[in-house]
């Protein structure tokens, strides 16, 4: 193999930083982990250390290149995918964070938010950014930090601090201070950015008191940024070429490039998103409208939905119930019934998502008799996780007018069988897997890829995907009535 035909994919999550090393068929060459501290100084609060996410990503790269027997020198691009919304302030002389990073999870802002609301801000901001008022979103985060720490302010105004997502964050450091930029999909996450317009958005700042000075340059989701200069692990000269936020970075990893195409990320939470071509399309059920990726200067949008809780039912039943000793033997013991026995599950253990937004929910488990045994309770919890799912799909078919006619799954969840075999026949619509689950990764890679000139096109990206397994709808239609007769009933009650 010809010398630095080598991408290298980095995958900055909440709890941790993950590293892949792709070859130029996208064979993964190497990859390594590396957790890092989570702070929580108040209740409500969660934030993490700049610093400590940069060494991780350091570290990770070290390894990764190293357990590979891949010399740095070999890497021919960089693409990182990223939490998104967390939000970071730094100084550009010295590139030292003026605070810690407020995470997406943290919700010190709600009173402002909620302020905010009550003067009847929401549905402008929503027409302009596609996202609802919410502590989630980047734009409160900034000003509380311009407001709370001491000089902030008046450093930003005058141009000396760089506000960035954590993309911002990683190339600033890749390219030793040189260059401060985004993406259109990092971007559409702050309700800062007009989705339509295709920029920083004047009134938005105003109304968030964030002055653009701080803000870094929207970029398209693949395209050289910058260079690699002094950052240690690597020599200078790479290109840092491809960004997009985690679920984005999914979305292109199933190769989701047509309208109505696809994917559920079944993590922590279940993320669902679907492309919805050029043209931002609003919603009526409770999804957000986002934007997907920007290549050639051309913007595709998505719809996506959110689960609170998928993968974490399942760790429930571990660490709460004690019902599994591990959490891929949720599978085995789910196999012991042929049902649920008339058991629903609500995994509403932290609140409804999408499309019921009701954080006052809490987790039911409905129907349950003296036959009732750990073997349905574990079913239905995989069932549940399905049938939300299910709500989801259904409101972004009914905002976007698209069916789907597959869908594609990725994350650790989707390694469940029973657990996709009961999505196909709830969906009743075939559900595929692809041969790589970490298409958050690989779609980092693709983009980088992309921007480096690797791949020219969208189709021949498209060629490289493969699907690993393909679970075919198998349920009666009067089998699928009476389940979502029962999520029903006992969604309204949870």
């Amino acid at each position: 193999m010809a010398k630095r035909r080598y991408i290298l994919a980095v995958d900055q999550g909440t709890t941790g930083t993950h590293v892949t090393v792709l070859d130029d068929r996208l064979k993964v060459s190497g990859q390594a982990y590396r957790e890092f501290p989570q702070a929580f100084p108040q209740p409500g609060w969660v934030e993490h250390d700049l610093e400590d996410i940069w060494h991780s990503v350091e570290r990770c790269i070290t390894k990764g290149l190293k357990d590979a027997g891949i010399d740095p020198a070999w890497v021919s691009a960089i693409g990182i995918t990223n939490q998104r919304e967390t939000t970071g302030l730094w100084r550009r002389d010295s590139s030292k964070p003026v605070h810690r990073a407020i995470v997406w999870q943290d919700r010190r802002t709600a009173e402002a938010c909620a302020a905010l609301k009550a003067r009847g801000e929401e549905a402008a901001v929503r027409a302009k950014t596609g996202l609802v008022l919410d502590p989630y979103f980047s734009a409160t985060k900034l000003a509380w930090l311009l407001d709370n720490v001491e000089g902030a302010r008046a450093r930003a105004e005058a141009g000396e601090l760089c506000f960035g997502t954590i993309d911002s964050w990683l190339v600033w450091r890749f390219t030793g201070g040189a260059v401060h930029v985004t993406d259109a999909s990092n971007a559409s996450r702050t309700l800062l950015y007009d989705i339509h317009a295709g920029g920083w958005d004047d009134g938005l700042c105003a109304l968030f008191g964030v002055p653009k000075a701080v803000l870094p340059e929207v970029k398209s989701s693949a395209e050289v940024y910058g260079l690699t200069q002094g950052c240690g692990v690597l020599p200078d000269g790479i290109p840092v070429c491809g960004i997009a936020g985690d679920q984005q970075s999914a979305l292109f990893g199933q190769a989701c490039f047509q309208p109505g195409e696809s994917k559920c990320t079944y993590g922590t939470g279940a993320f669902l998103l679907m492309n919805t071509g050029p043209v931002p399309v609003e919603s009526h059920h409770g999804l957000l409208t986002t934007v997907a990726w920007r290549l050639g200067g051309v913007t595709t949008y998505a719809l996506e939905g959110s689960s609170f809780v998928a993968g974490a039912a399942v760790q429930w039943l571990r660490d709460g119930l004690g019902l599994i000793r591990k959490a891929r033997k949720v599978e085995d013991l789910a196999r012991q019934v042929p049902d649920t026995g008339g058991c629903t599950f609500v995994p509403a253990l932290a609140g409804l998502g999408a499309p019921q937004w009701r954080p006052e929910a809490r987790g039911l488990l409905m129907g349950m008799d003296r036959g009732t045994t750990a073997a349905h309770v574990a079913r239905a919890v995989l069932e549940g996780i399905a049938l939300q799912t299910a709500d989801l799909a259904e409101a972004m078919r009914k905002d976007s007018g698209h069916a789907i006619p597959l869908f594609k799954v990725d994350g650790g969840a989707a390694g469940n069988d029973l657990l996709m075999q009961m999505q196909a026949d709830i969906l009743d619509v075939p559900v595929v897997r692809p041969r790589n689950l970490e298409t958050t990764s690989l779609g980092a890679a693709l983009l980088a890829g992309l921007g480096s000139g690797h791949w020219n096109s969208l189709e021949e990206i498209r060629s490289v995907w493969k699907a690993e397994k393909t679970f075919k709808p198998k349920a009666t239609p009067e089998a699928r009535a009476e389940a979502m007769a029962r999520w029903r009933r006992a969604v309204d009650r949870a």
